[in-house]
């Protein structure tokens, strides 16, 4: 029988390492002839852990009561920022999103929301017809909406990450932001979106990278179409969400408009981190979404090998620091599955539900279809907890409503 989290004795591992490779056995069946898992391997570097007094939270961990302040979401994804506005007491009308397998897991996660999207629909925003209609005769929004709007524009062509992919000598390599037909200009179509319903607030949220393509034209433009139609916005601000309780660093630009008198701004970051192995420590039993990958004898060899912070750079993987939050959770390509970082204390990568917890989405949240586009959902999304935190502000300061 396995006995799960038993440690192997560091000697013993390297020799069922290089059994596996000289013979070519498979390491599962090693490991489990021996009474051990895959989380009883160790790396030969293991630093103590420091002491720290912040603690790990999610949305659940926070009650607030119902404001019924209605929202709206677009560019849903696995409805990072939805989560965070209902647990902050919003009332969630819809979410807008395109890929059907996304909106498996919002229609898993918000029952009682309207989903516009396949197969329903298109979830297309280009289909301005298609989604006006729904919008106004399932969901009943009227002009003006006295709620918020809220989403992500798709950002690949705006994401310095995801050029790093590509060779500087190809065509791939230049971000080529609103030239790029298929995702630049949906951030006008959110904008046509608010131009036409004319939401009390609206938040946005993209990459920091949008500041500086086009060397910040159209990133204006959309201000400026904003700001005509009677909306005061805020400046674009570039948040980490290590600076909200986030257990991991992230950075991400965020704007936010309202049209009626009062002062906003974004919350101020908080003093206290928290560290990566805060959200690792509690055990995983009985989750769903916590699938390991299956690696190589020849990749744990090369893994048990890095120090905290150190990347295979083979694999292209970073072991995280369990003193520090982790480096940024990424969605990997369309094509391709998301890169997970090694865990600090288990040389392997980390699963779906160990990255979804670097995020901050609570353990009962699901991430529907393959192991891959489970990553790319959680490697998508806003962090709950930052996107709760920046819903109380909006509560707070331009509704008036005082914080519990």
């Amino acid at each position: 029988m396995i006995q799960s989290y038993k440690k192997i004795e560091f000697l013993e591992q390297i020799a069922i390492l290089e059994n596996c490779i000289s013979r070519n056995f498979k390491l599962q069946s090693e490991l489990e002839a021996r009474g051990f898992d895959r989380d009883s391997l160790i790396y030969r570097h293991n630093c103590s852990i420091a002491p720290n007094f912040s603690i790990y939270k999610t949305p659940d961990n926070y009650q607030f009561k119902t404001s019924e302040i209605p929202v709206v979401s677009f560019f849903s994804g696995a409805g990072g920022l939805d989560l965070g506005f209902k647990y902050a007491g919003f009332e969630h009308l819809a979410s807008v999103e395109i890929n059907p397998i996304f909106c498996q897991t919002l229609r898993k996660n918000f029952a009682n929301s309207v989903i516009l999207g396949p197969p329903e629909c298109s979830g297309d925003l280009r289909d301005r017809d298609e989604i006006i209609n729904i919008l106004k005769s399932k969901i009943g929004i009227n002009f003006p909406f006295e709620g918020v709007f809220f989403g992500g524009p798709p950002c690949q062509s705006f994401s310095i990450a995801a050029n790093q992919r590509f060779s500087k000598a190809g065509e791939n390599f230049k971000r080529t932001g609103f030239l790029q037909a298929e995702y630049g200009n949906l951030l006008f179509e959110f904008v046509w979106y608010i131009c036409e319903f004319k939401p009390r607030v609206f938040l946005i949220e993209n990459v920091s990278g949008l500041l500086s393509v086009d060397g910040g034209k159209q990133i204006n433009a959309a201000l400026e179409m904003l700001e005509n139609k009677g909306y005061t916005v805020t400046e674009p601000t570039v948040l980490n969400a290590a600076d909200y309780g986030v257990p991991q660093n992230r950075s991400r630009l965020f704007l936010c408009g309202w049209r009626t008198p009062a002062k906003f701004n974004f919350p101020e970051a908080e003093p206290l981190k928290v560290p990566c192995y805060k959200a690792l420590e509690k055990p995983l039993i009985n989750v769903e979404n916590h699938i390991t990958r299956q690696h190589k004898a020849e990749s744990i060899m090369r893994y048990i090998e890095l120090k905290y912070g150190e990347r295979d750079r083979l694999g292209r993987v970073d072991r995280l620091d369990p003193n520090l939050p982790a480096k940024t959770v990424i969605a990997g390509g369309s094509k391709g599955g998301g890169r997970s970082h090694l865990h600090p204390l288990i040389p392997r990568t980390l699963s779906v539900r160990e990255s979804a917890r670097l995020q901050t989405f609570p353990d009962s949240f699901i991430f529907c279809g393959c192991p891959a586009r489970q990553f790319t959902q959680v490697g998508n999304a806003v962090p709950p907890l930052l996107a709760l935190k920046l819903a109380r502000a909006i509560s707070t300061k331009i509704y008036g409503i005082k914080s519990e």
